[in-house]
């Protein structure tokens, strides 16, 4: 009894450090401490978040060949970039992330709704603020289903900072999101669930983001 109580305390307890674990990387994947420390356009919407993510990948391509890949995101859109497995374990109705850039979905304003989601579940983001080649901020209340609207919240926050780095020739993209959320049931599933798997959904998108933009920018190049 002793043996099983011991094995079942050592179960536990490995479970327990890999769930933490997770939620670090889900919180912190790729960015520095000077980073998430930093102020970014777009945190005053969420102004007192119960959860915040910062992710930040280095991308061998200037922000004006970064920009493009970042507008043109969403659902029915270009994707997220994300892996394909990805994509059809949670969204097998979406196709395929895009290869290309996108001519019609180039041109975004305050206001554009961002799809995140078949049109049925009115889910997405609502872009309130771009500041070209540096800056793209989204807000969304709706990534809930319809059914849970009327007795839980979440407000949500996206900022998507792109900063040149010294040599002109590389690009730090910095992804934060910001929120909060009632009843304290969700808020614990979030911490459980939504911030682990941010993990793995904002790794992908970055890499998605550099590969793209990284091979973009070296066919741009002038043959030598």
């Amino acid at each position: 009894m002793l043996r099983k109580w011991r094995w079942a305390t050592g179960a536990l307890g490995a479970v327990a450090l890999g769930e933490a674990a997770l939620i670090h990387l889900g919180r912190t994947y790729g960015s520095t401490e000077e980073e998430r420390a930093k102020a970014l356009p777009g945190d005053a919407i969420v102004s007192d978040p119960k959860v915040a993510t910062d992710h930040a990948i280095t991308i061998d391509a200037p922000p004006s060949d970064v920009w493009p890949w970042l507008v043109q995101m969403g659902w029915g859109r270009a994707g997220w970039y994300t892996a394909r497995w990805v994509d059809r374990l949670l969204f097998p109705a979406n196709g395929p992330s895009a290869d290309r850039i996108i001519t019609e979905l180039q041109d975004i304003d305050l206001g554009t709704f961002i799809p995140d989601g078949p049109p049925h579940t009115e889910c997405g983001l609502i872009v309130e603020e771009i500041d070209r080649e540096r800056a793209l901020v989204m807000h969304s209340t709706s990534h809930l289903p319809m059914s849970w609207r009327a007795h839980a919240t979440l407000d949500w926050s996206w900022a998507f900072v792109l900063t040149p780095l010294a040599d002109g020739r590389h690009t730090r993209f910095h992804f934060r999101s910001r929120w909060t959320t009632s009843p304290w049931w969700l808020t614990l599933g979030g911490w459980v669930g939504i911030v682990p798997a941010d993990f793995i959904m904002s790794r992908d998108m970055l890499r998605g983001v550099k590969t793209r933009a990284e091979r973009a920018s070296l066919k741009s190049l002038p043959e030598r």
